[in-house]
């Protein structure tokens, strides 16, 4: 039997670590992040324990790196939904609502999220992130921002403390309100955007089936 070739192999690496990527989202969403152990992970994506090693360093930088390419996937998604719009402060709103949206949706996942950012490891830089980061700048300039590289650090401020702000056990505070002071932050119409929870909202709930969000290969419209 002949050697796979090299764009064999990296294709198959490229499944393994989204699978990986998908099987740590399922199961964080479904468990927390401490019952979670990586043996879990590496079974729900039927690779070798050896073989998340080989990707990510550890468990919190394998579910940093899932939750992101969750939450620039659900971004893209809702950029790019029906009726497209170019329209900056169309797509602003989308953004919010899409961030907001996995508060709503995921709020275990997204818990478990926040506290890994605010561990000693902190921020992981990742494609994953990196990702959400551009899809971010692209949004904050299409809105018209003359200086991307201050306003998308603030946007991603804003967007994070929302997050945190309602998923804190005991004193949540309802999305809808968090929506509406960051609406009003950046004079958006109320109108504008798909508002979590809404009858045509699309969620990424538990139970749904996620794999569009980790599917190998170049994704197509």
């Amino acid at each position: 039997m002949s050697p796979r070739s090299a764009s064999v192999n990296e294709e198959l690496r490229r499944r393994s670590r989204e699978r990986l990527l998908q099987a740590a989202v399922e199961l964080v969403d479904e468990r927390g992040f401490e019952a979670t152990t990586l043996a879990d992970i590496a079974d729900r994506a039927g690779s070798a324990r050896g073989l998340v090693s080989y990707y990510f360093p550890g468990k919190r930088q394998l579910v940093q790196s899932a939750v992101h390419r969750l939450m620039h996937r659900t971004l893209e998604e809702a950029l790019e939904r029906e009726p497209r719009s170019e329209d900056g402060r169309e797509r602003l709103a989308r953004a919010v609502d899409a961030i907001l949206g996995l508060a709503h949706d995921r709020p275990v996942l997204m818990r478990q999220h926040m506290a890994g950012l605010l561990h000693a490891e902190g921020f992981l830089q990742c494609p994953e992130q990196r990702r959400l980061s551009e899809l971010l700048g692209d949004t904050v300039a299409r809105y018209g921002s003359a200086d991307v590289t201050a306003d998308y650090p603030l946007l991603r401020a804003l967007l994070m403390g929302a997050v945190y702000a309602a998923l804190v056990p005991g004193v949540p505070m309802p999305v809808p309100a968090l929506r509406a002071e960051l609406f009003a932050r950046y004079g958006l119409d109320w109108e504008m955007g798909v508002p979590p929870g809404s009858d045509t909202d699309t969620p990424a709930g538990p139970g749904e089936d996620l794999s569009r969000f980790f599917a190998t290969g170049e994704r197509t419209d």
